[in-house]
């Protein structure tokens, strides 16, 4: 094979068009991933409004069931604590609880997972497909982390939501690291208890903490 010494040119605007997509794709959650991707990047190309699901438009879906934080519950209780899990045991627990195949396929799309799934980035990108902020994306995942079976407010470690906050940022890709790490930090050092246990209160009705 010739070698030759071009450099390959990447132009500076790809990395914002990419995490655009990503949201996009969630956001959407097309059936078909690389005909809606075909679709979306000529819209752009001819400067068109791509093909993007609104928020308050339903997705297309009659024979299964939406999904819900109470459905993303059951799932995590039938991970049971495990920190990865086979893409083939994960599809046939979505499909038991008869959830849309295209949503599951969407998420792993995006998340670009492999046979072994991370299960708590798979977990935060299900519920950013609910939530419409980060807040209340950040919300869902807690309500379905929490072991709490009071009527109390839901709480989950910090270190926990510190990795799904980084996460989720990341994917989204409008906060920077270093918002992030600010409000990490005043968390950690102004809110969180002996306990090290954060709840939802503590990020959603805190004047001082804004995720967004």
């Amino acid at each position: 094979m010739p070698q030759t010494d071009k450099q390959i040119c990447i132009p500076p605007e790809l990395p914002e068009l990419l995490k655009q997509f990503t949201k996009a794709a969630i956001r959407t959650q097309p059936q078909d991933l690389i005909q809606w991707a075909a679709d979306y990047f000529g819209a752009m190309t001819r400067g068109d409004i791509p093909p993007v699901r609104d928020r308050s438009e339903p997705v297309a879906s009659s024979n299964f069931a939406e999904l819900t934080p109470e459905l993303l519950k059951i799932l995590h209780s039938r991970v049971a604590g495990r920190l990865i899990i086979h893409v083939n045991e994960l599809a046939q627990m979505w499909k038991v609880l008869s959830l849309p195949p295209e949503l599951l396929n969407s998420v792993i799309n995006v998340g670009r997972f492999t046979e072994e799934i991370e299960w708590l980035k798979f977990l935060a990108l299900a519920c950013s497909s609910l939530g419409v902020t980060i807040s209340k994306t950040l919300k869902i995942a807690c309500e379905v982390l929490s072991s709490d079976h009071d009527c109390g407010p839901a709480r989950i470690p910090f270190s926990t939501f510190q990795f799904l906050y980084t996460y989720i940022a990341e994917v989204d890709g409008e906060i920077s690291a270093s918002h992030v790490s600010r409000m990490l930090a005043y968390i950690e050092q102004e809110v969180i208890g002996p306990d090290g246990l954060i709840k939802v209160n503590d990020f959603t009705q805190n004047p001082r903490v804004r995720l967004e």
